[in-house]
């Protein structure tokens, strides 16, 4: 394992030094080389429709995770059917897709900047070579940078997104209400100035850990089936073995990150006060323990699950030539 390693090092050395060398004489951008936009085209197609599909399942998760029991204006739900019927009954059919623009915003540019710098950074570090394995170390570190440089673009769409899903008694009109995405933005900016649109940004760094470990399995999952039949790494694969790798890839890192998405949710959310994420982390172990970070978990894995399948079987479905 350490002499694989050691030569998965000097792989990535060595096409950090070819592509640095090629693009010296344009401007140090030579890793440009390696980016496909096809590759955030399908992460767009994946993000917003599986939003259009799920929306009302994450918007219950979201409700669920920052319901701490001590907040008045925070709706009380049973469970997922009465969390779904309670919001039909008092909200509309509208009230379940509350959030979707910002939603369909974000998860589409989220997935589509994501595929597109994780395919850059790995495809970079294989120099071109994409039936190179480059070990679970290499996948995770690809992942992570990916992960980063897209919350760094995409988290003041989740702030809004997430307190459109919480806007349960505002006014569009009100200064706490928002009218939209746009709206939001809007007022959160004049509120709040730029810390408040990045909200959650601490946990969110946290979060591309999920990500990280996520793709890691996916790609090491994909790589040893190959391997297994004796077909190069990069082979295509059938509809249902893409769904399997999904689902069992998302189970794992959820089951192990799941926490930051509750902190993250409770500091964007305008019904609650924290004075940082140490701060809700400790409130929220001193009143609610252990399953005050796991809240909103059942309604987060139904809607995750066939969320993640289908975005990568459009992904590798759009990416397949």
């Amino acid at each position: 394992m350490a002499s694989s390693l050691k030569n998965h090092k000097t792989a990535a050395a060595a096409a950090a030094a070819t592509a640095g060398a090629a693009g010296a004489g344009k401007g140090n951008f030579g890793w440009l080389a390696h980016v496909k936009y096809e590759h955030l085209v399908a992460g767009i197609s994946g993000g917003v429709t599986s939003t259009l599909l799920l929306h009302p399942l994450d918007l219950i998760k979201i409700r669920f995770a920052v319901n701490d029991g001590r907040t008045a204006s925070v709706p009380q739900y049973r469970g997922l059917t009465s969390a779904f019927m309670t919001i039909f009954r008092q909200e509309g059919f509208r009230g379940l897709y509350k959030g979707v623009t910002p939603n369909m915003w974000g998860s589409g540019s989220a997935w589509g900047f994501y595929f597109m710098f994780y395919n850059t950074i790995k495809t970079w570090i294989q120099d071109g070579n994409t039936a190179q394995p480059l070990g679970p170390t290499l996948h995770m570190l690809a992942a992570a940078e990916a992960g980063v440089l897209t919350l760094a673009m995409t988290n003041p769409i989740w702030v809004v997104k997430t307190r459109l899903c919480l806007q349960c008694n505002e006014r569009a009109g009100s200064s706490t209400g928002y009218a939209g995405m746009v709206d939001g933005l809007t007022k959160i900016y004049r509120t709040e100035g730029i810390r408040g649109l990045y909200r959650g940004f601490v946990p969110g760094m946290f979060g591309v850990s999920h990500g990280a470990l996520q793709f890691m399995t996916y790609e090491e999952m994909k790589n040893k089936y190959n391997q297994h039949r004796k077909r190069p790494i990069d082979a295509k694969l059938t509809t249902s073995e893409y769904l399997t790798f999904a689902a069992v890839s998302k189970l794992i890192a959820a089951a192990g990150t799941y926490p930051y998405q509750v902190i993250r949710a409770r500091l964007q959310d305008q019904n609650h006060s924290y004075k940082g994420t140490w701060d809700c982390v400790k409130l929220t172990w001193r009143y609610e323990r252990v399953s005050g970070f796991y809240k909103g978990l059942m309604p987060y894995l139904v809607h995750v699950t066939p969320n993640i399948c289908l975005v990568m079987l459009i992904y590798e479905k759009f990416t397949n030539h």
